[in-house]
């Protein structure tokens, strides 16, 4: 006589649900970069992701003790679900983890005194002196960079490193000559679609010229750190453009505008 071997229930349901997150997770991530729904839908979609992946992970615990005391089958739709849940739930956990790491901020500026202007009018809650300091802590490299190259060679340098990263450009004024100011507004998308609004201004200096540079989200939900991160990158970006620039000078040439003995260090 055959005996039947039962599959558990519980890995059936934990592939499925794992099996349904994937996708779940994916699409609206996908519609959401290609600006085909609003962050709101977005963040509750991947809400729904986000329990049907515990879910998945609790069925596939429980598919696992059950399968260890009864014998039934089900192991492998047991890991795959368990599989699927943690692959859904791995940018969550990352996510949260750079909550915690991070202050929530409504910008990221080099310059909170007198920010750069932003193309479009937009409320940006004051931030206290407290906090200022947490960032400047946080994200050291995000300060004005003072170079030893003009206006005009600083905000070309500006324009390939926004054309290097893909931003969209909404506003430029570009110095005319070494004595005007230039200003570059573009808009840069997060990994997980979501838009902020990045600010530069080259200032001429008596050795050359200042670079600040802003970041600030459009939508009110935390950054997860990155416009603290997306300025020290761009800023140390230029800082390594402005060292290549000043080494292909002909040895014992002068640079544009200054003392340019040694290029500018960069901050760590």
């Amino acid at each position: 006589m055959r005996i039947l071997i039962r599959t558990s229930k519980w890995a059936i349901w934990a592939r499925r649900l794992g099996s349904f997150a994937i996708p779940l997770l994916v699409i609206p991530l996908v519609l959401h970069r290609a600006r085909l729904i609003e962050a709101p839908t977005f963040i509750a979609l991947e809400a729904v992701t986000v329990c049907m992946a515990v879910l998945a992970l609790v069925a596939a615990l429980i598919a696992y003790g059950r399968l260890w005391v009864t014998g039934d089958q089900g192991w492998l739709k047991a890991t795959w679900g368990l599989a699927f849940a943690l692959l859904c739930l791995a940018p969550f956990i990352y996510l949260g983890a750079m909550f915690v790491r991070y202050p929530r901020v409504s910008e990221v500026s080099t310059d909170f005194a007198n920010p750069v202007p932003l193309s479009t009018p937009r409320s940006v809650a004051p931030m206290s002196t407290d906090m200022r300091d947490m960032l400047a802590a946080r994200f050291p490299n995000a300060t004005t960079r003072s170079y030893p190259l003009d206006t005009v060679s600083m905000f070309d340098l500006v324009q390939d490193l926004v054309a290097e990263r893909g931003w969209d450009i909404r506003t430029r004024r570009a110095p005319q000559d070494i004595g005007e100011i230039g200003t570059l507004t573009v808009m840069a998308m997060t990994p997980f679609g979501f838009i902020d609004e990045v600010a530069f201004r080259v200032v001429p200096a008596p050795t050359g010229a200042n670079v600040d540079m802003r970041s600030v989200p459009t939508f009110d939900f935390p950054d997860f750190g990155s416009n603290g991160e997306r300025v020290e990158d761009a800023l140390l970006a230029l800082d390594r453009a402005v060292t290549l620039q000043l080494r292909s000078l002909p040895q014992g040439a002068p640079a544009d505008v200054g003392d340019t003995d040694a290029a500018p260090p960069a901050q760590d």
